[in-house]
């Protein structure tokens, strides 16, 4: 599976351009990102729903936090009827710097990613829902059908090693926020331990490398133009995370700060070429290319994720380009 992140950071209409850009450059889905401080990403969704043809389409990904777990399960089926049955669920703990933000960091976990998903399946199914866990229902259901039902696949975005054995478990893949052959090689790990208690019944399973790339013919214009994301990345890594690629915990945390705080400025210039490294694709097609290539030796799809590069629209063809054939295509 080959997809690619939009950030709906830009205008809507140039990023359904992208999107449809996209498609024409033989990507199988497109997630948007789910950042309050961001234009909404449902009507992102919803205008590329009807520009487009075969893409799947979905939240890369959505917190069962600051929208209530019903209504983001319907939030999906929507865009399933607008997409003619190519939704897929992106769903994570949330990105902690935003979440602080609105009071919210101290309830990102494991049992509330899956108790939403699973709650959206039932809903989805046809099924009306009582609830008493980490969010309440009572009685509640859709009043409609969405065209993929309960088979609206659920990728879960994740990197701690509890919500990688999860998601192998219980969902059809994991959305594993890493860039570097080390990261994908422990993750790997983790879902094959998960995998072991999958039943059968719930078919085939995707480690998906959920990568910040940044491509251009400059090589040092796609490294500068990775700092944003690898800003945001280095700020949510775990401490083991910082550990494997020797980045000092506390100015991951500086840059948390700066982050939070809306010092974006500041936290883009602490990030180290150690950092652009360990979380970004960065560089040339060929570079880009290299890094892939050992990254498929690990992880069944990829995500082509922001910044893309210095030139967006040029970027969605280079990278597509650039990992051609490295990862099996829907």
């Amino acid at each position: 599976m080959l997809g690619i992140e939009l950030t709906p950071e830009h205008d809507l209409h140039r990023l359904v351009d992208l999107g449809v850009r996209a498609e024409e450059a033989g990507y199988d889905a497109v997630y948007s990102t789910c950042h309050y401080n961001n234009r909404d990403p449902w009507a992102f969704l919803s205008r590329l729903a009807a520009e487009t043809d075969t893409v799947r389409l979905g939240p890369g990904v959505a917190n069962p936090h600051e929208t209530h777990p019903v209504t983001l399960a319907s939030k999906v089926a929507t865009l399933d009827e607008a997409s003619e049955g190519r939704a897929v669920l992106g769903i994570g703990p949330g990105d902690p710097s935003t979440l602080r933000n609105l009071g919210l960091a101290d309830q990102r976990g494991l049992r509330s990613v899956l108790e939403a998903f699973k709650t959206a399946q039932r809903l989805w199914a046809g099924e009306r829902v009582d609830h008493d866990g980490t969010f309440d229902a009572n009685g509640a259901g859709l009043n409609y059908e969405p065209p993929q039902g309960a088979a609206i696949p659920v990728h879960v975005g994740g990197e701690g090693p509890h919500m990688c054995r999860m998601a192998a478990k219980h969902a059809d893949g994991l959305l594993y926020n890493g860039s570097h052959p080390a990261d994908l090689a422990w993750a790997r790990e983790q879902v094959d331990d998960g995998l072991g208690d999958r039943p059968d019944s719930r078919g085939e399973f995707d480690l998906i490398a959920y990568a910040a790339v940044s491509v251009s013919a400059d090589g040092e214009a796609a490294r500068e133009a990775a700092r944003p994301p690898v800003a945001f990345i280095t700020a949510g890594a775990a401490p083991p995370v910082l550990k494997r690629h020797g980045i000092d915990a506390a100015t991951a945390e500086a840059i948390g700060d700066h982050v939070a705080a809306g010092e974006f400025s500041a936290a883009f210039e602490r990030v180290t070429p150690d950092m652009i490294d360990a979380f970004c694709m960065a560089g040339t097609p060929e570079a880009v290319r290299d890094r892939a290539s050992d990254v498929a030796a690990h992880a069944d799809g990829l995500v082509v994720g922001s910044p893309i590069g210095p030139d967006l629209e040029a970027s969605v063809d280079l990278a597509a380009d650039a990992v051609d054939g490295l990862f099996a295509t829907e």
